[in-house]
């Protein structure tokens, strides 16, 4: 029996796939590329794995990034819980590149464990020569087999770099080492088959239990939270009007998250209809689309009222 690389003798790990270019190859006769490969098919790949762990593959989906669904990622969330209940010391998500910061997040709000999840991911499909697939799968494994990985949430693996699920994002379309934490950096790396975490985790967030979805303007009377994807993502521009707003308003939707420009400011003409969705009982949360620093009350003319009040 081999030992394995954080210490322990043959633990039981999960493979949960998802699809992403990590799973793609290119059709021979469209030239397109899509998600296919097996979890078994991807292990083939990186043969050593098998002297460190033994691991189990759960395919949950076989899509790309793009095609990625909250409903998705809770069958991931579920898929792993089930498995840590039954023993597993950790995990690995294949996923694509595209979503993978959602998905991240989303499982560091509802895990409720401190055992490490580890992302894996690609740039280039197993079809290109210079495919790197394979060696972040086997630094993602590396990595949840670290005994520091325990209790850092949910990490993204990519190109010997270790993210945490709360800071990172991707921050180039096609070439490795696509992966950035603004602001913060990496946690760790893996550099020659060594895991290493110089930097402390971020906190972890409190723990979300999933519910049903409720009403809208209902009042939550247990700690448990609703999951609902009727939410508005909103980025507005210089002279945006309320529009996006009202139809989100008639359609029901529970939620509606703003990207605002700089400390946090929305065009005047959104207010009133902000107001007016506060009021129907909707969340209203406001964030801002610059990178460093915080929401300031500074400004007037919908720039105090986007800018730092209280609108959920």
């Amino acid at each position: 029996m081999s030992t394995a690389p954080g210490g322990d003798r043959h633990p039981r790990l999960l493979l949960v796939t998802t699809g992403g270019t990590i799973a793609s190859r290119r059709d021979p006769v469209t030239g397109a590329v899509a998600a296919g490969a097996t979890g078994e098919e991807l292990l083939a790949r990186v043969p050593e794995i098998a002297a460190w762990a033994d691991v189990e593959t759960v395919p949950i989906a076989s899509v790309n990034g793009w095609n990625v669904t909250p409903e998705l990622m809770l069958r991931v969330a579920t898929a792993i819980e089930d498995g840590f209940g039954r023993g597993a010391a950790g995990a690995i998500v294949t996923h694509g590149t595209d979503t993978v910061e959602e998905t991240a997040t989303l499982l560091d709000l509802v895990l409720t464990g401190p055992e490490p999840v580890a992302f894996a991911v690609a740039l280039r499909h197993l079809d290109d020569p210079a495919s790197d697939g394979s060696g972040n799968l086997r630094d993602a494994v590396r990595v949840v087999l670290s005994p520091g990985a325990w209790g850092r949430g949910p990490l993204v693996v990519e190109a010997g770099a270790i993210h945490a699920a709360r800071w990172v994002t991707k921050g180039h379309t096609t070439r490795p080492g696509a992966f950035v934490s603004p602001g913060h950096g990496p946690m760790g790396s893996v550099v020659g088959g060594a895991v290493t975490f110089p930097h402390p985790a971020p906190p972890r967030p409190p723990v979300w239990e999933i519910a049903p979805p409720s009403p809208v303007g209902s009042v939550v009377t247990t700690p448990a939270v609703a999951f609902d994807d009727r939410v508005l993502l909103l980025k507005p521009g210089a002279g945006e009007d309320d529009r996006q707003i009202r139809w989100a308003i008639e359609a029901g939707y529970r939620g509606i998250v703003i990207e605002g420009t700089g400390a946090g400011n929305v065009p005047g003409t959104m207010v009133p209809v902000i107001e007016a969705a506060i009021g129907r009982g909707i969340a209203v949360v406001l964030a801002t689309r610059v990178p460093e620093g915080n929401l300031a009350m500074a400004y007037g003319g919908g720039g105090a009222r986007g800018g730092g009040h209280d609108l959920a």
